[in-house]
């Protein structure tokens, strides 16, 4: 079953709110894309942003774990929210 565009953007702000309540983390997603905290507020509303948010977080396993359990999603969730968002066509290399 295909994911609709609203439960991948649901996926994306759960990882958007995972995120910004890791404090850790969030500087260094803030200094990898020059994003300020009002730029994150208001990227909540904005599919693109979401997916950059699930670019970011699909960096590191360990990261995608910490969500998906925190969350209660499966681990193929993001992976699959990332594809329905701007910019998430898979690239085919060959």
């Amino acid at each position: 079953m295909a994911m609709s565009q609203e439960s991948a953007e649901v996926i994306g702000l759960t990882a958007l709110t995972w995120l910004a309540g890791n404090e850790e983390l969030l500087p260094v997603f803030l200094g990898s894309t020059g994003a300020s905290e009002s730029d994150v507020r208001a990227g909540a509303m904005d599919p693109a942003f979401l997916g950059a948010v699930l670019d970011f977080v699909m960096m590191d396993d360990a990261w995608v774990t910490q969500m998906c359990d925190g969350a209660g999603l499966s681990y193929e969730k993001p992976m699959q929210a990332r594809a329905m968002l701007p910019g998430g066509g898979q690239v085919h290399w060959t």
